[in-house]
């Protein structure tokens, strides 16, 4: 498709489409949190640890050596992530084993990670 084929090219304003968009739009500070949400898990090593977590419920040390880094740099991301309310963690001696936080964040991840493969497909 061209540039200029994707420009709307009528004066013609659909006002009770609008109208009826704009109740339905989400408050400002929503918007914004759902922005926030998204950036989070737009960090390659996120998604990961996020795609293990759907998996299995893992530690620390399972997840540093899965992923080829160090149990402090896996730390440090899993914070952010526990910050975020997207994964949670329960101990277990001295062990602490880490799980996403709930279906919500397991059904997101599935479904950009089932967009994104039907998008090869495609191609």
């Amino acid at each position: 498709m061209k540039k200029d084929e994707m420009l709307c090219d009528c004066e013609v304003i659909h006002s009770e489409i609008v109208n009826a968009v704009k109740k339905r739009m989400p408050e400002e500070n929503e918007l914004y949190d759902l922005s926030d949400f998204f950036k989070i898990l737009g960090d390659s090593t996120r998604a990961k640890i996020i795609w293990a977590l759907d998996e299995s419920e893992m530690c620390v040390c399972d997840l540093a050596v899965l992923l080829g880094m160090t149990k402090s740099a896996i730390s440090h991301q899993l914070s952010t992530l526990r910050q975020e309310n997207l994964v949670k963690n329960r101990r277990e001696g001295k062990v602490v084993y880490y799980s996403l936080a709930d279906d919500h964040i397991k059904q997101i991840f599935e479904k950009g990670l089932e967009h994104i493969r039907e998008k090869f497909e495609d191609e």
